[in-house]
């Protein structure tokens, strides 16, 4: 029984000898690096960047950075933490993704800030949506192009959340370029859209607050240009829809171009749809604009609304503000 003692006491002396001469887990890091040249094996230093955008993110600090060192495709990433992603002037970072998937998913906590700069996403015509957003505290785009997926941005936040979107485009997307609407009852949700391209989408921008009653959702839209949305009768530029039971959903539309699409140029839907429209240019759509079930668009009248089939249909109401 001595022996059985002694030896279960070697043993253990041996295993805490082992244990404390072994390396500690690296602590997560506030900045990492990737580089399609390397691996993802590597501990994501600048001298020892790893692969793919998904293992940086499993190991960077929360509220941490990823740097992008070289060009090419990064594979698809599913975030669930505050980050941001910097790519620089020069240099193309790229995720394209098999059928059905989406290039970024983001599920993070309401307080969480997720930053995207300088990233091109391809769905090849294939993939789901470019960037989903369903939790989080505030999602920023920079410098981004989203297309050839069924949604190009799909933002549709679970609790309150600010969306800002800049300098980026959403081109070729078979449903919509970019769709918000907040999925539960009583949250606010803001965004603004600025210097930012829609184009050869179904439907261009679509801000929808028929889920969310009680809460409040407003979208700032300005210097940017919504083109050639939809097939012939099928598809808007810009679309607000909310019925009186939803969420009130304000557009305010500044020096925006809504130029060339086959259906409505603007449409606001129900009574909690409002768009408000400044210093803004209405080309060559089918109808400048229109509303339904008691929508309302309001203008500033100093807008060029010029060479649609129908400037004010039957069934559209413009009211000076």
């Amino acid at each position: 029984m001595k022996s059985l003692v002694r030896c279960c006491v070697l043993l253990s002396t041996i295993a805490i000898s082992i244990a404390a001469s072994l390396p500690a887990p690296a602590a997560p890091r506030a900045r990492v690096f990737v580089s399609t040249a390397s691996d993802d094996a590597n501990p994501c230093t600048a001298g020892s960047p790893c692969k793919t955008f998904q293992h940086a993110h499993d190991v960077v600090a929360a509220g941490g950075e990823i740097s992008v060192l070289d060009t090419g495709g990064y594979g698809p990433l599913t975030i669930t933490k505050a980050l941001s992603i910097v790519n620089p002037t020069g240099v193309e970072a790229s995720i394209a993704v098999s059928s059905g998937n989406n290039a970024i998913t983001i599920t993070a906590a309401a307080s969480d800030k997720i930053s995207l700069r300088g990233l091109t996403l391809d769905g090849t015509g294939v993939g789901q949506d470019g960037i989903e957003f369903t939790s989080g505290g505030v999602l920023e785009i920079t410098d981004c192009v989203v297309r050839g997926f069924s949604e190009g941005l799909f933002f549709v936040p679970s609790a309150s959340a600010v969306l800002k979107v800049t300098n980026s485009e959403f081109n070729d997307n078979s449903d919509r370029g970019i769709f918000i609407s907040p999925q539960s009852s009583g949250i606010n949700v803001r965004g603004v859209l600025d210097h930012v391209g829609l184009y050869n989408n179904l439907g261009c921008l679509d801000v929808d607050g028929n889920i969310a009653m009680g809460g409040t959702l407003a979208v700032t839209v300005k210097d940017s240009t919504v083109s050639n949305c939809g097939l012939p009768n099928n598809g808007v530029g810009v679309a607000i829809e909310t019925d009186a039971s939803g969420a009130p959903s304000h557009v305010m539309l500044v020096r925006t171009t809504i130029a060339n699409n086959p259906n409505f140029g603007i449409l606001a839907s129900g009574a909690g749809a409002h768009v408000v429209v400044d210093s803004s240019t209405i080309f060559n759509n089918d109808h400048a604009w229109a509303v339904f079930n008691s929508g309302q668009i309001f203008s500033y009248g100093n807008n060029s609304v010029f060479d649609n089939t129908d400037d004010f249909g039957a069934q559209t109401a413009a009211t000076q503000k």
